[in-house]
């Protein structure tokens, strides 16, 4: 036993003195500890230094594994930025405006400061801006491109749609005299504060564009100058429109029903293809029709009596048409009539002379009936024709110069067929109140340049 304790107290000492001399061999280099080689001489000793550098491991804590990385630092906190501020109404509007003359030829430069380095969209030539009401943002509220003459680029049809349809905050888009072929398009209908569409003297062809009607807001209503065809629908005299200018195209068929059903002021059909005789509801519109201007259609018949009842109009013409008959004798109610116009038809009988009383036509009016057969006239008429306000030539008066031939008076007297209520159209006065009474009121009226004839031009309107 005691020779046994001897041998493991040997080794244990032994071992320690071999981890001593290993510990003294290690040395420093640039804070890297490393350990010297030992080459062993011996199955024994090759054996101690394994335990050694194993021992040797476990002191230092390696393990025979790397350490582990330190732990990144946590970034340093930065608030998110805010959301975008969406675009104004007057952005969106520049950006439409903006790509509008990227499909446009502007032969005169009218869009020429329609470009990024014009900054504030409101100077855009022809654009209107104003605050939209209930808010307190600048949109663009007006677009007047009249006269412009501008077309579509690489011989392509230049549309409303991309400009017309995309700036919802218009009050007026005013056209004239450009180069629109397309459709209306129906996003006017949803636009709550448009008064104003002119798209006179274009390339509108098709039907009547039902969409101008369907948005409650409009009073003025402009499409003369272009190659619409069709009927005239019955929804145009039920909105209330201010202005209706439909002229110089091609409808045609009759005159609805519902006509007189309109609150126009300033009304023209002239220069269609309208036929039949013009609706006796006409008479409905007293409180409000000023201007109409029938002329150059196709309409026949005889004229209504009802006609007499429109207290308010300054002008009236059936001019080059196909009508006949007496004149109404109402028509000496027509106590503001300036101008009257019954030439180019087919009008026979005595002129009434309650007509020639009229105050508007003494003072500076005009009264046309040439190109008729009218018989006679009496002495106030011909008061009228000495002061050159009535016209007469070419019918069938005695004793008035440049009348028709006798021959071709009586060939027609002879044939022609007499209205169906003749007799009251000669006899009723509505603004009597009673049977061939003549009003006393002989007020007088100032004779003003009439609006609607300036329509039966291209240009634009300044009314």
């Amino acid at each position: 036993m005691g020779g046994g304790t001897s041998i493991t107290n040997s080794l244990f000492f032994s071992s320690l003195l071999l981890l001593s001399l290993s510990l003294l061999q290690l040395h420093s280099q640039n804070g890297v500890v490393y350990a010297q080689e030992k080459i062993a001489s011996s199955e024994e000793e090759a054996l101690g230094i394994f335990q050694e550098r194993e021992t040797l491991e476990i002191i230092i804590g390696g393990g025979g594994s790397p350490s582990p990385a330190p732990a990144p630092s946590p970034p340093e906190y930065t608030p998110c930025p805010p959301p975008p501020k969406p675009p104004s109404r007057l952005d969106k509007a520049r950006k439409v405006l903006l790509n509008f003359t990227n499909y446009i030829v502007d032969p005169n430069g009218y869009t020429n400061n329609w470009c990024t380095q014009t900054f504030n969209t409101c100077d855009f030539r022809g654009i209107r801006c104003a605050t939209y009401p209930n808010s307190n943002e600048l949109a663009v509220a007006g677009l007047d491109l009249n006269q412009a003459g501008i077309y579509g680029r690489n011989n392509k049809p230049l549309s409303l749609s991309g400009i017309l349809d995309r700036i919802p905050e218009l009050t007026f888009f005013h056209v004239n005299s450009n180069n629109f072929s397309s459709s209306v398009p129906e996003e006017i209908v949803k636009y709550g504060f448009f008064y104003e569409l002119d798209l006179s003297n274009n390339k509108l062809c098709g039907q009547f564009p039902m969409e101008t009607l369907q948005n409650k807001q409009l009073v003025f209503l402009d499409l003369r100058f272009n190659q619409l065809t069709g009927p005239i629908p019955s929804q145009l005299f039920e909105i209330p429109l201010d202005v209706i200018f439909i002229n110089n195209n091609r409808f045609n068929q009759y005159l609805p029903e519902n006509f007189g059903n309109t609150l126009a002021r300033y009304l023209t059909f002239a220069n269609n293809q309208l036929c039949g005789p013009i609706p006796r509801s006409i008479g409905k519109a007293a409180n409000t029709l000023t201007e109409v201007l029938f002329l150059g259609n196709n309409f026949d018949g005889c004229l209504p009596y009802e006609i007499g009842s429109l207290k308010k109009a300054v002008v009236f013409d059936v001019s080059k048409n196909h009508l006949t008959g007496p004149i109404p004798y109402s028509f000496g109610c027509l106590r503001q009539i300036q101008f009257l116009n019954l030439a180019n038809n087919k009008f026979y009988g005595p002129v009434p002379e309650n007509i020639c009383k009229l105050p508007g036509l003494i003072k500076n009016g005009n009264l046309t009936l040439s190109n008729n057969y009218f018989t006679a006239v009496g002495p106030e008429c011909w008061k009228l024709i000495k002061s050159k306000v009535l016209d007469l030539t070419n019918n069938c008066v005695p004793g008035l110069p440049n009348q028709r031939s006798q021959k071709e008076c009586w060939e027609f007297l002879h044939s022609v067929k007499p209205c169906p209520n003749e007799k009251y159209l000669l006899s009723y006065s509505p603004c009597a109140g009673h049977w061939n009474k003549e009003s006393e009121d002989t007020e007088e009226v100032s004779a003003a340049p009439p609006v609607t004839y300036n329509a039966l031009k291209p240009h634009r309107l300044r009314l």
